[in-house]
Formats: C-alpha cells, sequence, structure tokens
C-alpha cells in the first residue's frame, strides 16, 4: 500500500501559482543544463521513504487547504552547497487536484496513508466539485461547506 506525504505549500496562493512557479524552476534548470524535474529540497530524508518512492505522492496545502498532490518518482540524497546532506524528493511535472480538506499549518511533512488520502477531483467520485473554480472551492472548505 502507497504511502504519502503532506506539506505546506508556502508561496504559491493556488494550484495554478504552485505549476508557475515550477515551471519557472524547470526553466532556469534547463537554462542551466541542470536535471528538469520538479522537486523540493528538505534536510532529512522521510523515515519511511521506501514506502513513498515511486508509489506515493506529496499533498500539497495551498492557504490552508489540502489542494492538489504530485506523484513522487523519487527520493536522493543530495548535499547542500553549505555541506550538509539534505534530500530531494522528485516529483511527477502533473500537479492533480484533489477533493479540498482544510488542514492546520504544521512543520516538515506529514504522512498520509492511501486509505486516508482524498479522492481526485478527476474521479467519478468527486462529481461537480471537478468543474468549481479552485478558490470557490477553498472558500467553501473555509466556511465547513466542503
Amino acid at each position: 500500500m502507497a504511502l504519502h506525504l503532506i506539506k505546506l505549500c508556502v508561496g504559491p496562493a493556488s494550484i495554478a501559482d504552485l505549476e508557475a512557479r515550477q515551471a519557472r524552476v524547470l526553466a532556469e534548470a534547463l537554462r542551466e543544463g541542470r536535471a528538469a524535474a520538479p522537486s523540493h529540497v528538505t534536510r532529512t530524508l522521510p523515515k519511511r521513504h521506501r514506502e513513498i518512492s515511486g508509489q506515493g505522492s506529496i499533498y500539497w496545502v495551498i492557504r490552508g487547504t489540502l489542494s492538489c498532490r504530485q506523484a513522487i518518482t523519487a527520493i536522493e540524497p543530495v548535499t547542500g552547497e553549505d555541506g550538509i546532506p539534505r534530500c530531494r524528493l522528485v516529483f511527477d511535472p502533473s500537479l492533480v487536484p484533489v477533493a479540498p480538506r482544510p488542514c492546520r499549518p504544521f512543520q516538515g511533512w506529514r504522512y498520509l496513508t492511501a486509505h486516508d488520502a482524498p479522492a481526485d477531483l478527476g474521479a467519478a467520485a468527486a462529481g461537480d466539485l471537478a468543474e468549481m473554480p479552485e478558490a470557490l472551492r477553498r472558500e467553501l472548505v473555509g466556511l465547513g461547506l466542503l
């Protein structure tokens, strides 16, 4: 069974903002001749990384709402410019909107089992929710109506 991560997305105000930010970073990497895959570098390796890499996803919390996910294709050790070992989470480029869920702030990441993960909005169970604008979904989640 796949294991997922939940991570706060600091900066972007929407899924479109996160896509644009990742596109800018990828374009810059291509210009500089570096590997061009969306990724996030963090200080510590998830203890359960073997259950995540290649089969799990990262679920992004945007402005207090669990909003979308990206498949994690690899988890790689890297060394920062300061010589400190770190961990790079490498993602599939596509962001998949999920059924919104409120989420309180936290530090680092949290694990999410496949059973507890929200459904993708493209799934038939999501119904009209997939067609609703993201800002409206977030507002309804904030009001406790979704």
